[in-house]
């Protein structure tokens, strides 16, 4: 597979509406990268369940990027809970670790699929339904977070995602104020992204059918073009938040989640 230039531009435009989105929603850009990414590994010949574990994995990557750059905005202003980070941590990097390097590199591409359909559909439920969960109870011990960053790592190791969809509504339910739960989530993203990917690479890096420019299960090209743009645009959304009417673009964007959703369970079914 070469990497032409029409490829560069599409995985420029993938990035910089990314990017964009993830700063005007605060919304991890995996629900977008991983549907498209899918496709365009597709359409050059990669076979659909090496297509569907590459976006995954790569969409993970991506995070690593996008998370230092948010988390220093949202430090800049005191927002995030450091104790918290500490105390989840430990749990993220054994649950990420158990995902990608263990449970991912078994299961078929296709039943990944259907797991990011289904994630993705109760993350457009809640988006479009903008629920919150009412805070009831303060945080758990160091055993309870422990077990609570496992299960935040795991899921994202499967989906590609940060884990804000299970953090966030985890952390204000314990009664975390919203901003700090957002501010918190953004630096968890980092240990999630860093210990998923190096599962991914190790778990594929004896692959023999892997496309130009794959390092185990990651595709770099997509990652560096990707990863440029995003980190560009994210400012100029979180900008943008502050003028547009974000809830309701929330359930249009909600709506978009569905149909991509719809397309990767077909992905999924169809193999």
């Amino acid at each position: 597979m070469s990497i032409d230039a029409l490829l560069i531009l599409e995985l420029a435009l993938l990035g910089l509406g990314a990017g964009f989105l993830a700063g005007l929603l605060g919304i991890g850009g995996g629900m977008v990268l991983v549907p498209f990414l899918t496709w365009m590994l597709g359409q050059r010949g990669v076979p659909a369940e090496l297509a569907v574990k590459m976006a995954i994995a790569t969409s993970m990557a991506t995070i690593i990027f996008t998370s230092i750059s948010s988390v220093r905005a949202h430090h800049k202003r005191g927002a995030v809970r450091w104790d918290i980070v500490q105390r989840l941590s430990p749990g993220i990097v054994i649950g990420s670790l158990i995902g990608s390097l263990g449970v991912f590199a078994l299961l078929k591409g296709t039943v990944l699929a259907v797991v990011f359909a289904l994630f993705v559909g109760f993350s457009a439920t809640q988006m479009f339904l903008d629920k919150k969960p009412a805070p009831s109870r303060q945080m758990p011990g160091t055993a309870g977070q422990l077990g609570a960053g496992g299960v935040i790592g795991f899921v994202s190791g499967l989906v590609g995602a940060g884990g804000g969809f299970i953090s966030v509504p985890f952390m204000t339910w314990c009664n975390v104020a919203i901003h700090n739960a957002v501010a918190t989530s953004a630096a968890l993203g980092f240990p999630i992204a860093v210990a998923n990917v190096a599962g991914y690479v190790a778990a594929g890096f004896s692959l023999q059918n892997l496309p130009a420019g794959a390092f185990g299960y990651i595709w770099l090209p997509a990652l560096g073009v990707i990863a440029a743009c995003s980190v560009l645009m994210a400012p100029l959304g979180a900008k943008a938040a502050h003028a547009l009417p974000v809830k309701k673009l929330k359930r249009l964007f909600a709506s978009m989640l569905y149909l991509l959703a719809a397309y990767m369970l077909w992905k999924g079914l169809a193999g």
